[in-house]
């Protein structure tokens, strides 16, 4: 194993592979011969790599290894799901890739690995709902000036879509966590660790009424000047029990799943952006992720999402 290390490391120094990236039969015999002797994986295990890898070879055709890249893998993921593989066999087949690059690197075949962003199929069955623009349209419009905090839940509202903050970073965000005329605030994610994200013109203009109107009327309410921007009738910080109850009651108001949630509006943000064009490194930067990977899963949704479209409205689907 060290000299097949040393290997990669004086091809990274030296430039691109030397060895055909063209797929062939031989790639695939040698991968499951190095399974085999070198990884001691069961006869079992072997087989169904195989089994995976001929899948994946079949959809590769004649295209090069070393060209591959992230995205081309997850559409062959999605055309996977589209064949209705369970659960289990998607992620052994992600394994199956994930390992195949690997080889690939340490043979000199290809000097990086686009399979290390592939998201786990776990974390796609787990993905809710994505709402459509319209749906998201019609939610925002939802709250009426008969309601008692108008101005506070259309803030809130904007401000979910617009930087696609979880519900306890919304809840935590504090009055001067606001950078209005820069267009952006400060919101502090898992483990304390903070980000700065922008903010659209109408959660501005939302956040403006609120805080002009409203929130000082809420604040004398409080025994101490409350720091947060969201507060409860009693002057409080909105908690992310409120802010899932508002959530909800506004879906509801307008003819919405009811599985709706504050997370949904977080999963149609980064959805949305990509559909746009977004880079997914920068999608990653606003949502806080600490890798990648999870916020590669946003890749398959929207390629699930225009397949969907395409089989519905396609006159030759």
């Amino acid at each position: 194993m060290a000299k097949r290390r040393t290997k990669l490391q004086l091809l990274q120094e030296s430039g691109p592979p030397a060895k055909s990236s063209q797929p062939t039969d031989t790639h695939r015999e040698e991968f499951l011969k190095y399974l085999r002797g070198e990884c001691h994986l069961a006869d079992n295990t072997i087989a169904a790599y195989g089994r995976d890898l001929t899948k994946f070879f079949e959809w590769l055709g004649d295209r090069s290894l070393a060209r591959i890249a992230v995205g081309d893998l997850t559409n062959y993921m999605g055309t996977l799901q589209a064949a209705q593989l369970a659960p289990s066999s998607m992620a052994r087949n992600i394994v199956a890739v994930r390992t195949f690059f690997k080889y690939l690197q340490l043979e000199g075949v290809v000097i990086e690995n686009p399979a290390d962003l592939l998201a786990a199929q776990k974390m796609w069955q787990r993905m809710p709902g994505v709402l459509s623009r319209r749906q998201v349209d019609a939610f925002l419009a939802a709250p009426r000036k008969s309601d008692s905090f108008y101005l506070r839940d259309v803030a809130m509202l904007e401000v979910l879509y617009a930087t696609g903050c979880r519900a306890s970073e919304v809840c935590n965000l504090r009055v001067r966590d606001l950078s209005l005329p820069q267009r952006h605030l400060r919101c502090e994610g898992k483990g304390g660790k903070q980000r700065m994200v922008p903010v659209g013109t109408k959660a501005i203009e939302a956040i403006e009424r609120y805080m002009s109107d409203l929130r000082g009327e809420l604040a004398e309410k409080a025994l101490h000047p409350p720091e947060e921007l969201f507060l409860s009738r009693g002057g409080r910080a909105l908690d992310r029990i409120q802010l899932w109850r508002l959530v909800k009651r506004y879906a509801r108001r307008v003819g919405i799943d009811d599985k709706m949630s504050p997370h949904s509006l977080r999963h149609s943000f980064a959805t949305h952006l990509l559909a746009g064009g977004a880079d997914l490194r920068q999608v990653q930067e606003m949502l806080g992720h600490a890798s990648i990977q999870t916020t590669q899963i946003y890749t398959h949704v929207e390629h699930s999402r225009l397949k969907r479209v395409h089989k519905q409205f396609h006159p030759r689907a």
